[in-house]
């Protein structure tokens, strides 16, 4: 029985480029199914499953912050991190414009624009992550400690 081939995504061509060891799992992708379904189908704990969310402050500087599947971002605490007035999600066509990943199917590797990435700081203690590979219904497990290839800034800013 023959293994079928990771898809090439901008993710996957990063992770190589930067030998950062990654085992890849594709799975349906469910509309609005988020983490809760793509842990499910990997049978792994949501926790451990990260969300990569594109956002930006009041004068359009985006960044990404990376989240445990099952908590949110408090954007509040993120713009007193920032010293911004206001945090808000960008909306799903600029999601694409920046980073060349559909929503759903972004991750934080090869992105299209350099973005400052944020990555809440328990995130780091986990064993391993899940995190899309760059497109819809595909995740890569990799160690935490690997992120350190997108130069992240430690936060403290989920909510459950």
């Amino acid at each position: 029985m023959s293994k079928k081939p990771i898809p090439t995504t901008q993710a996957i061509r990063f992770l190589r480029t930067h030998n950062v060891a990654f085992e890849a799992f594709e799975y349906d992708y469910v509309e609005h199914g988020g983490t809760a379904h793509s842990a499910q189908e990997l049978g792994v704990d949501e926790h451990c499953v990260i969300k990569t969310i594109v956002l930006q402050d009041e004068n359009r500087n985006a960044m990404i912050v990376l989240m445990h599947g099952d908590c949110e971002i408090s954007t509040r605490n993120m713009a007193r991190f920032l010293g911004a007035k206001h945090i808000e999600t960008v909306k799903p066509e600029t999601v694409t414009k920046l980073t060349g990943y559909m929503v759903g199917g972004c991750s934080p590797f090869g992105t299209k624009q350099a973005l400052p990435v944020y990555v809440e700081k328990t995130i780091l203690a986990l064993p391993e992550i899940y995190i899309n590979g760059g497109k819809r219904g595909l995740l890569v497990k990799i160690n935490p400690q690997d992120l350190q290839v997108l130069k992240p800034i430690a936060v403290e800013v989920a909510v459950k």
